[in-house]
């Protein structure tokens, strides 16, 4: 059984990925409403994953036969400046979230609850890539901000659009 120190946290955890699900997906339909199609999916396909993060940890606490919060979430950030003011945010929210998966690895450890300790070494090693991934997409649309195509030419030739499928050693996902 996880110690309760680390559930709690992880609860509040599954709340936060909600959240960034939605974020994304606020994003996405402000880049849909630009006529922006390979922006909006590629934040589209970050709300999937994102709620796919939230199910694996969902999952973690079924499989540890402790009941999973789910909670209700406040309202993303719909209205933008600007093409680079939504990836601005979202790379904010990769770092906040590279925080919190460190945070919950530190109680656990403090805890010697080393399953989930192990459990959060995938998200570890996934927030490395969110946040480099985001970051160079803010490099790219920062350099676009005057000519928008030009982050989209970027995305159709980079491939970025991936598919939601986690890569290998992910957790397995409620529902999935």
């Amino acid at each position: 059984m996880p110690a309760q120190a680390f559930v709690d946290a992880l609860n509040e955890q599954i709340a936060n990925e909600f959240a960034a699900s939605q974020q994304y997906v606020a994003i996405a339909v402000y880049y849909d409403a630009e006529t922006l199609p390979r922006l909006a999916a590629f934040f589209y396909s970050q709300a999937l994953e994102e709620r796919t993060h939230a199910m694996m940890m969902v999952q973690y606490l079924l499989d540890a036969g402790v009941d999973p919060g789910i909670p209700g979430v406040e309202a993303p950030q719909a209205g933008f400046g600007d093409i680079v003011a939504p990836v601005s945010l979202a790379l904010a929210q990769e770092k906040r979230v590279s925080e919190e998966i460190t945070r919950l690895a530190s109680i656990a450890r403090e805890e010697g609850d080393y399953a989930s300790e192990q459990f959060m070494s995938w998200f570890i090693r996934e927030q490395v890539e969110e946040v480099s991934s985001m970051n160079d997409l803010l490099t790219i649309v920062t350099r676009s901000k005057d000519d928008p195509l030009r982050a989209e030419e970027y995305l159709a030739r980079e491939s970025a659009v991936a598919s939601a499928e986690e890569p290998p050693g992910a957790p397995p996902a409620a529902g999935g």
